[in-house]
């Protein structure tokens, strides 16, 4: 994994319906979403730019996409399948969690 030394943030851009992170002013990668109801956020396509891979920012984005979730009260619903895996090697988050049905 290589460092950067400049600053790494996560953004909800919700006119997007993504969270995107970005380091200095570049754009990494981000995480797409529906909102199918007022209580859920599905989350669709995780995607970092090869440019920015191997330095764990797909782990970063979607551990703050799921903390700014839970912020806000809601739940999610994993169909993209790196969130999904995700969750089920990071344990703690199964107050949150709606699996989608078969």
């Amino acid at each position: 994994m290589s460092e950067t030394t400049e600053p790494v943030s996560v953004r909800n851009v919700p006119e997007k319906h993504r969270y995107e992170i970005w380091i200095g002013e570049g754009l990494a990668g981000f995480a797409q979403y529906r909102l199918p109801d007022d209580q859920h956020v599905d989350f669709v396509h995780t995607e970092i730019d090869p440019a920015y891979g191997r330095r764990g920012l797909a782990a970063q984005l979607v551990a703050d996409a799921l903390a700014d979730v839970r912020a806000q009260g809601k739940r999610i619903i994993p169909h993209c399948p790196y969130v999904a895996k995700y969750l089920q090697k990071h344990p703690g988050y199964e107050d949150l969690v709606d699996w989608p049905q078969r």
